[in-house]
């Protein structure tokens, strides 16, 4: 693009909106970068209860789309496009995408996570035709059925409870004996009747011809084998950075989250991290948009001393 920006802000979820509000408020000329529509994970939040200033919650797919007519209201322009790659040796910062190249004097990367994978045998094949990774998309279409939630954490909670509204029975499948999410969301699980929990188990593979008939199971203290009949498996086994087109260019931690410090600085000048995607993040949404605010605040002191 001939019309460079002064910033790029690349992801549209909680920290990059927030960052864009900032840049737009301080009327900095910036361009967020969003691969399919802003709000992020979050937009698959069927509730948000602990945003503050919504006492009976909101959804997040309500909360993302505030946060966005917030940040346009201001003049953040939004583009939607796959970042393919950067270019941060120059004076200029360059992002390639699949709608063209667009350069900027500070970069902003709040791309987030994606959902992980168990990675066993059937997971691919069936994803789509019982293998789900978003309950609040694909919990309705298993009304009556017996589905499974793989997983321990607040989003595996959070999913088991939502599909309580629609199956007939839940089982959550954990490899441990004790379950990781807050005390709130445990209290809420056990008092559920059509919750059950598989303790100390793993899945082994995922089994059906068209569509998710059973789930080979593993209990890892016991070696144990089980089969169980399910309709559907919601897998929510935690996030991965999606980090993977960065190839070297910033420090990153062990498993791939971008390393900075408390003012969202990498190690490089005029970029910045903000976000599930950096290493020590809280992964909540007020955490998020702490973070873009910090490191909108950060760009504009780069741009400001160049």
């Amino acid at each position: 693009m001939d019309n460079p920006y002064q910033l790029i802000i690349v992801g549209g979820g909680p920290a990059g909106l927030s960052a864009g509000l900032h840049a737009a408020r301080s009327r900095l000329h910036t361009l967020l970068i969003e691969r399919v529509i802003p709000g992020g994970q979050m937009m698959n939040a069927e509730v948000v209860e602990n945003y503050p200033g919504f006492p009976q919650g909101i959804s997040g797919a309500e909360l993302g789309s505030l946060m966005e007519q917030q940040a346009r209201k201001y003049g953040l322009e939004i583009t939607m496009a796959d970042v393919e790659g950067v270019e941060l040796g120059g004076e200029e910062k360059i992002v390639n995408t699949s709608e063209g190249q667009y350069r900027a004097k500070a970069l902003i990367i709040a791309g987030g996570s994606e959902h992980s994978k168990l990675g066993v045998p059937g997971e691919e094949e069936l994803r789509g035709r019982g293998v789900s990774y978003c309950a609040t998309c694909d919990g309705a279409l298993f009304n009556g059925q017996v589905v499974s939630v793989v997983g321990g954490g607040n989003v595996a909670l959070n999913d088991a409870l939502f599909l309580t509204r629609f199956a007939s029975k839940v089982i959550v499948i954990h490899r441990r004996d004790q379950l990781r999410a807050a005390k709130i969301l445990q209290e809420r699980a056990f008092a559920k009747p059509e919750l059950e929990f598989l303790w100390d188990t793993v899945v082994e593979s995922i089994e059906g011809d068209s569509q998710v008939r059973e789930l080979r199971l593993r209990n890892v203290k016991t070696k144990e084998e089980s089969r169980l009949e399910v309709s559907g498996v919601f897998v929510a086994v935690g996030l991965r950075p999606n980090t993977g087109y960065l190839g070297g260019l910033l420090a990153l931690s062990p498993e791939d989250f971008i390393l900075v410090n408390d003012q969202m600085e990498t190690g490089v000048p005029g970029v910045f991290a903000a976000g599930d995607i950096r290493a020590g993040s809280a992964r909540q949404i007020t955490s998020a948009v702490g973070d873009g605010a910090t490191a909108a605040i950060s760009a504009e002191r780069f741009l400001a001393s160049t």
